[in-house]
Order: C-alpha cells, then structure tokens, then sequence
C-alpha cells in the first residue's frame, strides 16, 4: 500500500487500474465528470469520527457533549450528517445558523460563539431559540440580556474566559493566550460572572474557553481546564455560582503529512478526562457535564481536492507543476505555510522519482501549495489529489482573481452526489448594480 493512503480518507484504496479510489468511486471519473478543481468528502470517514469522538470521551467521562465546530467547513449536506450523527454544532455567525437549519439541524443543539455578534446576529439566535450562546465580553452580555427580556426567551449562557495559556501552536491559531482577542480575561472573570447571575433574563449555566488549533500537546487543556475550575470554584463561595457546564473547546491536530503524526484523540481524553475528575475532587465542585468542539478533526481527513495538471516548466533550482487551483480554494499555504501530500490520482502505485514544486494559477509568487513534493513524472492533463483538504480550504475561498469556486461532491457506498455545483461567470456578477 502505498504510505501516503494513511492521510487519506478511511475508504481510500488504488485499484487495478493504478487509479485513487475514494469511497467505491473512482477519482478519474470523478474528475472527468464533475472538473477540476473538484472537492471530494467520504461520508464513512465524516461518519466514523463522529462516533469515535463521542465514544472515546463518553468511555472516560460519561457526561460529554461532541460539539462540531463549523467554521472548520459547513454545507447543509453535512449539517445533516451531523445531526443524524447526534452531534452538537458550534456556530459563529447568521449565515452558520441559516446554514445548519437548510441541513435540518436542530438549533437547541447549536452553541452560538463569536467575539463581536451583533445585535441582528443576537436577536435572531434568540428567535430561533439557540440552545446556548457563549458571552464573549461585558458589553455583549448587557446586550444579551435585554434583547432576551424583549423576546421573552431565556438562554443558557457560557462565559468565555481567557485563560491565559499558550498552546504551543501557529501565532495564528492561538486563542487563549494573554493578550487575546477572545474571551473575558482572568481578572476580570468574577466580576462578570457576578454580573450573569444578578441579570434575571438570562441562565448562566457554565464557562467556556478555546486554547488554539492544531494542538499536539494534552497539557495545555489541563493547564485551561485548572484555571477555569479554580475561577469556578472562587465564584461558587463569593456568588453562590454552579458550574453546570464546562467547554474546552476543540483544537486537536490533524496529521496533514506521513512524517507528521499526531497522538491519537483516546491520548486527550484520558488526560482530559482524568484531569477534570481529580480537580473537582480536589477544589470541592460537582463534575460538570464536559463540552468539547472538535471542528478539524471531524473534517480534515475526510476531504481531497482533484487538480488537473496544466503547464509544466523548468526554472533555475525547481520545476513546476501548475494545476488548475491554488490559492483561491486553499490559502493555507500561503497564510501558515501549511504543508501537504499529493498523490497521482491516476498513477497511484507509480514509482515517485520527480521532486517538483505543485504551484497555483494565481497571480502571487507565494501561490505554491507543496514546495517540495515528491511525484511520479507527470504530464499535462493529469488529475492530482491532495488529503486533508476537508478543513479550512472551502470556508476560507475567495473568488482571487476572479476564481470561480469549486464544486464539492459527496462520495459513499460507490456513489457520489454533487453538494454544490461549481460557480459559473453569471455568479460572479449576480450581486453586481450599475
């Protein structure tokens, strides 16, 4: 089998013919039915880290909720899946909302974060009776709290604290350190947490924090997890505060290449879990139920970008092989010089003897999606697939130099389905006045 498989899909095999296989589906035809650049998701792979999510930490700590994170990538065909799958959604935005309810997802199981929600944006999670919405700040509590009394409905809150911890991650992706844009710092923690208490027209039920992205470590939810327990525990004898809910957040790392592997989620939760039980103990509060929002880690491997190969071309040191994306439907390369595999859809058991740099088509020296990979020789008209590209590639796509977004199929059971068909030219003038 070739190495690079194990960053792929779970239902990823090569078949006689040398051809990527991606849940029954052959990639080729996939390519040559749908175009290039094409976005495939397996449904297994979505599927089965749902249930592993939830059974690796209800196995170590009973009471938890697997809460998605949707900002990681969102479409009503997996906002189904999810809510099939019984899992929570994290959401950040209007547009997240309407999005989950076209999937039929059901809004009491959605958790409402952001760090600037608006007043429209707060109104209309009260109106679709959000089930919890997470207080960033001061000022959007107060906000909160009297567009509750005038719609009649009361939330269960969580208050996002800053816990002051460094998750050893990219400068981009840490949320929790001081400093942070995010959440109520420390200090000023029990203030606003009396403040939730004394407001009649909302429920505060727990605290909330998220540390960072792509985390390889266990201690730094451990170090979040003392603070909050220990502001928890402080609270409940100056306020009479019960933390009923406690949400780490998500954040666990993904293993984007072979030579990078991640500890498995089972290494978090026994930590995790653990952890929280031996603190509760030790600081005198009833365990809380455990919340946890893993977004990356549900998606990521799940999906593959399709590439048809255009020029190629030697210059001085390098040789590049432009395929027909790049930055338009994943700028993570170019934002966090993310690093990728890249196999030969269609020479998949090819001996890989050309190391060649995978450029985009846009216009930006830094359009390179792999510096550095290692191909079998390839020819105009190939179709390249690139793992790990279920995350953070379509929420983040623009239409750069006028790009038209790519479609995205959904493959499963030797059947694929299209979920968005690509953007057309008409699309990118609909919204245009004169």
């Amino acid at each position: 089998m070739n190495p690079k498989l194990t960053v792929f899909p779970t239902t990823a095999e090569i078949n006689h013919q040398g051809h990527l296989v991606l849940g029954g589906v052959d990639t080729i035809e996939l390519a040559g039915r749908y175009g290039t650049p094409l976005y495939v998701f397996d449904e297994a792979t979505l599927r089965s880290r749902c249930r592993n999510f939830q059974r690796v930490f209800t196995e170590r700590y009973s009471d938890t909720a697997v809460t998605y994170a949707s900002k990681a990538f969102l479409h009503s065909a997996l906002a189904a899946i999810l809510s099939e799958e019984g899992m929570g959604l994290d959401i950040v935005s209007a547009g997240e909302l309407h999005i989950a309810e076209s999937g039929g997802f059901p809004p009491e199981r959605m958790y409402y974060h952001g760090n600037n929600k608006s007043a429209d944006e707060l109104r209309l999670a009260l109106e679709r009776r959000v089930g919890h919405i997470v207080v960033d700040n001061r000022d959007e509590l107060e906000l909160l709290a009297g567009l509750a009394e005038e719609c009649g409905y009361t939330p269960k809150v969580l208050l996002r604290i800053t816990p002051g911890v460094d998750a050893h991650t990219h400068g981009h992706l840490t949320t929790g350190a001081v400093g942070s844009k995010f959440g109520i710092p420390l200090e000023q923690a029990g203030e606003v947490i009396a403040r939730a208490l004394a407001l009649t027209s909302l429920d505060l039920v727990g605290l909330h924090f998220h540390i960072g992205s792509m985390i390889s470590e266990y201690q730094p939810y451990l170090d979040a997890i003392d603070a909050a327990l220990e502001l928890a525990a402080e609270a409940a004898q100056k306020y009479g505060f019960i933390l009923v809910e406690l949400d780490i957040g998500g954040g666990f790392g993904v293993q984007y290449t072979i030579d990078n592997p991640m500890p498995a989620i089972d290494c978090f939760a026994d930590h995790i879990a653990t952890h929280l039980i031996e603190r509760c103990k030790d600081l005198f509060l009833p365990p809380p139920q455990l919340v946890i929002e893993p977004g990356r880690a549900i998606v990521a491997q799940a999906g593959v970008a399709l590439y048809r190969v255009g020029t190629i071309k030697d210059v001085t040191g390098h040789r590049y092989v432009a395929v027909d994306g790049g930055m338009a439907d994943n700028i993570r390369p170019a934002l966090y010089d993310a690093r990728y595999e890249i196999l030969s859809a269609g020479k998949a058991n090819a001996p890989e003897t050309e190391q060649v740099a995978i450029a985009g088509r846009y216009c930006e020296t830094g359009d390179i999606i792999i510096k550095q990979a290692l191909v079998p020789p390839l020819v105009t008209g190939d179709v390249v697939a690139i793992p790990v590209c279920g995350a953070y590639c379509l929420p983040m796509a623009s239409n750069y130099n006028a790009a038209l977004k790519p479609a995205i199929v959904m493959v499963a059971n030797g059947e694929s389905r299209l979920i968005r068909r690509r953007e057309t030219l008409e699309d990118l003038t609909r919204g245009d006045t004169v």
